[in-house]
């Protein structure tokens, strides 16, 4: 059985995105579906895979962050768990301020480290991939 693709409207609709998000997304490289030339006009399709990015760049829009910041973590999570699109992916990560680094990082959620980076007054964005999956259960 082949992959099923979707169009741009069926991708806003299931990730809660905008077509004009996807648009954006497209024209920046962050998430660079199919495009097929044949037939009148550009038809654009997404796979299962990419409409888990998007989802994941529409969850770390909703908690705050800027593009360039979700389209960053975005990358880090394709290094850190390059099999994270599918289905049965179920890690737990969480999204920390790295002040040695001064930026945004992925890592592995253990709730101590969570709590001790609370009690220091900095951010802990949970990542649960389980909960992006529901997210766009088909």
């Amino acid at each position: 059985m082949g992959e099923t693709f979707f169009t741009s409207k069926d991708a806003a609709k299931i990730t809660g995105c905008t077509l004009r998000q996807l648009q954006y997304w497209r024209e920046k490289g962050v998430i660079v579906p199919m495009v097929s030339a044949t037939g009148t006009g550009r038809s654009v399709y997404y796979s299962r895979s990419e409409l888990v990015e998007l989802a994941v760049m529409v969850y770390l829009l909703s908690v705050g962050l800027t593009f360039e910041s979700a389209s960053g973590v975005l990358q880090q999570l394709r290094e850190i768990e390059p099999n994270f699109a599918e289905e049965n992916s179920k890690r737990r990560l969480m999204l920390i301020f790295d002040t040695s680094e001064g930026m945004l990082k992925l890592m592995d959620f253990e709730r101590e480290s969570a709590i001790a980076f609370l009690n220091q007054g900095l951010p802990v964005i949970p990542v649960w991939l389980y909960g992006i999956h529901q997210r766009i259960k088909l």
